[in-house]
This record gives structure tokens, sequence and C-alpha cells, in this order.
């Protein structure tokens, strides 16, 4: 035999059938798996980061109210201006004080009073605007039945160590409620 007829009695190339789509390799499964667990963190990320900030704008407009209470209720009796301050530093301790319940645990937080909580204003949050005036009123304005005490400047301490803690990435220990 020739060579001739050796090559005619060779099969023809059989090429390989089509690569199917489904199912994938186990490379692309793993891949999957992957992205949906990014993007599910990623979601949850960003659904925490915005009921941080509505948690915020309500204790924002906690203070707020207050605050436009105080005002309102100053400009109808300017004799009892001492009276309404009082009642503002009352209002105002008070919704700091369930801000940081709810990012500190109870027990650290609802014992304290005095010098001890406004050191831990000072050590928590954003405390560049706590002055001594405003430390003196937190620590014993609130029993004292004369209070001298810039409440524009109080009002601006509050709403920014408010900010700092909802801002600041921080997750809460607890879950009470923001109530009036």
């Amino acid at each position: 035999m020739d060579s001739a007829d050796l090559l005619e009695q060779l099969a023809d190339i059989h090429l390989p059938g089509p690569v199917p789509f489904w199912p994938p390799a186990p490379g692309w499964w793993l891949l999957a798996l992957l992205v949906i667990a990014a993007l599910t963190w990623l979601t949850l990320k960003a659904l925490e980061a915005r009921r941080q900030k509505q948690i915020c704008a309500f204790a924002l407009h906690e203070l707020d109210k207050a605050y436009h209470a105080y005002r309102q209720h100053e400009r109808d009796s300017a004799e009892q201006a001492n009276q309404a301050t009082l009642l503002y530093l009352n209002e105002f301790n008070a919704v700091l004080r369930r801000v940081a319940l709810w990012h500190f645990p109870r027990q650290n937080v609802a014992s304290l009073g005095g010098r001890d909580w406004v050191d831990f204003l000072r050590k928590k949050g954003e405390s560049s605007l706590l002055s001594d005036q405003i430390a003196a009123a937190l620590e014993e304005g609130r029993f004292k039945a004369q209070c001298d005490v810039d409440t524009e400047q109080l009002h601006q301490f509050g709403e920014s160590w408010i900010e700092s803690l909802y801002m600041s990435g921080s997750g809460s220990e607890s879950s009470p409620k923001l109530s009036a």
C-alpha cells in the first residue's frame, strides 16, 4: 500500500459538540454565590445606614422641638425666661440621655448624673462645643432655681453630639425607642 491509500483510510477530524450553557461549571457557581453574598452585605449596610440617618433625624427633631418650644415660651413670657431655660435644659438633657441609651448599654448610662454625665458626654461624642458654662448647666443647672446658659450654644452642642454618634457608624447595643 502506498501512502495515498493510507491517507484515504483515515477518518475525518471530529470536533467536540458545543459547550452547553447549562449547567455552569463549579467556578461560575462559586462566583455567583460570592456576588450574591456581596450584594446582600452591601444592601444590609445601606439599610442600616438609612435607619441610622432616620433615627438621627428623629433625635434632632426632638431636640429642635424642645428648642422651639423654649423660644416660644421665652417670647410669650419674658419675665419667666429663667423657667423656660430650666425647662429647656431638662428636655435637652432627656433627649441626650435617650440618644445615649440607644447607643450604649443601659447600665453604663442610666445611672449617670452630674460630673459623671458630663464626662460621659465628653468621652463618647463630639464635645468641642461643650464649654464650661454648658458643662456646669448640665451638671447642676437642672436643680438650681437660676440657670444662666447660652441656649443657642447648648442647642448647637446637642446637635453636634447627636450627629457624631449616629454618623460615626457605630451600631447600637440596644434598641429602645426614642420617645418623648
